[in-house]
């Protein structure tokens, strides 16, 4: 066990990485300073930082990225899935650069300072990375500040004593309110187009689907839109009596952080519920976890998770590979899925479940991120199918 006590910080450093045992990693500092404690996970994709650090999936998580230029093309006003980053922080290799892209707005590093996200550069991440995936997501805490002082001592005691996500509702922190969803998928010079048709009254006749929100990724809502159908979003907390008020067609569980167990406290005696009444689903990671768990199936805590772009899934059906996003530290325990519930895809990294079907109701879902931001588009076509289901 190393003893922060003997620790000295090098010249130079302006910020660090502090384990629960004591050890740390030194780098320099940027965004905002201060500290933050959490787990740290590794993310492989080499696009998308600024969505990836908004995704509310990635709330109580520090982010290490694997690729080694993140925020050299500034960020945007376009490029977020939710209102705030959620991510606590994050570790990258290279010192942020100037930006260069035509969408850039404002500095990746002056925008994480904003938004009050810290930053660590200058870290061998592919030294985290490997240490993460022998031992398993730590405890630590990220630290910034311009002098270079820093109670490692008393850094390590806060990393030591954070409980960890498992058994963690996170859910209900970043759920959003009740409203109707209003635009579409993004185009190059047009931006999130309104979805015009959602704004009738009384005579949309497209289906109507209510989301309850468990820490939703924008993108998610947009490509419900482009299927065709009408959103209505709820909180994470809506009850199925005021799931059934808005007369929907069919039912969306969306991806969120968390321990899907403790949010399903609450969440899975409604889809429960929301099956008894036969109303379709569709569920997303977080979604995917509780419709299992409805079901009778039970989660698990991951060794290192699945963060990236670019994560082989195998659809058993008919052995079609789907490069998908992937972001989760729980899985469904395979052998624990009841008779009625079928395996429908796997992943090919380790075998993990990635996607479940009711046999006897009109109810699916899947571990990975069909709505991709950042990522691949190879499985848009479960939300067509989800849809046109409905009709």
């Amino acid at each position: 066990m190393a003893d922060a006590k003997t620790l000295i910080v090098p010249k130079g450093a302006t910020g660090v990485l502090v384990f629960a045992d004591g050890s740390a990693v030194f780098g320099r500092g940027f965004g905002a300073v201060g500290d933050a404690v959490g787990e740290l996970c590794f993310n492989t994709s080499i696009t998308g930082y600024q969505e990836i650090m908004t995704d509310p999936s990635y709330a109580g998580q520090i982010i290490n990225f694997t690729f080694p230029h993140i925020g050299n093309v500034g960020t945007n006003l376009d490029d977020v899935e939710a209102d705030a980053p959620h991510a606590l922080g994050c570790v990258v290799r290279q010192d942020v650069t100037e930006p260069s892209n035509f969408r850039n707005v404002e500095p990746f590093d002056q925008w994480m300072k904003e938004k009050g996200r810290i930053g660590l550069a200058g870290v061998d991440t592919r030294a985290l990375t490997r240490m993460i995936r022998l031992k398993g997501a730590p405890n630590v805490v990220i630290a910034h500040d311009p002098e270079g002082k820093f109670d490692l001592e008393g850094l390590a005691a806060k990393a030591a004593s954070w409980p960890g996500l498992e058994g963690m509702d996170l859910a209900i922190e970043v759920s959003g309110e009740e409203r109707l969803w209003k635009d579409g998928v993004w185009k190059l010079g047009h931006g999130y187009g309104l979805d015009e048709a959602s704004q009738k009254i009384g005579n949309d006749e497209r289906p109507h689907v209510v989301a309850l929100d468990y820490g939703a990724k924008n993108n998610i809502f947009r490509n419900l839109v482009k299927a065709g159908a009408r959103v209505t979003v709820l909180p994470a907390t809506a009850t199925f009596e005021q799931v059934m008020e808005q007369q929907p067609d069919g039912v969306f569980l969306s991806n969120g952080p968390g321990d899907p167990a403790a949010t399903g406290e609450y969440a899975v005696p409604v889809i429960q519920k929301v099956l008894e009444a036969d109303k379709p689903i569709f569920g997303i990671c977080l979604g995917h976890q509780m419709l299992a768990i409805a079901a009778g199936a039970k989660t698990i805590k991951m060794h290192q998770g699945h963060r990236g772009a670019n994560h082989p899934v195998k659809r058993l059906s008919d052995g079609l590979v789907e490069i998908t996003s992937m972001n989760h530290g729980f899985a469904v325990d395979t052998h624990t899925l009841p008779a009625n519930v079928k395996s429908t895809h796997v992943s090919l990294f380790d075998g993990s479940n990635c996607g479940i079907e009711l046999t006897d109701k009109k109810a699916f879902s899947v571990q990975y991120h069909p709505e991709a931001s950042p990522g691949p588009q190879d499985s848009f076509y479960l939300f067509q199918r989800f849809v046109e289901g409905l009709k």
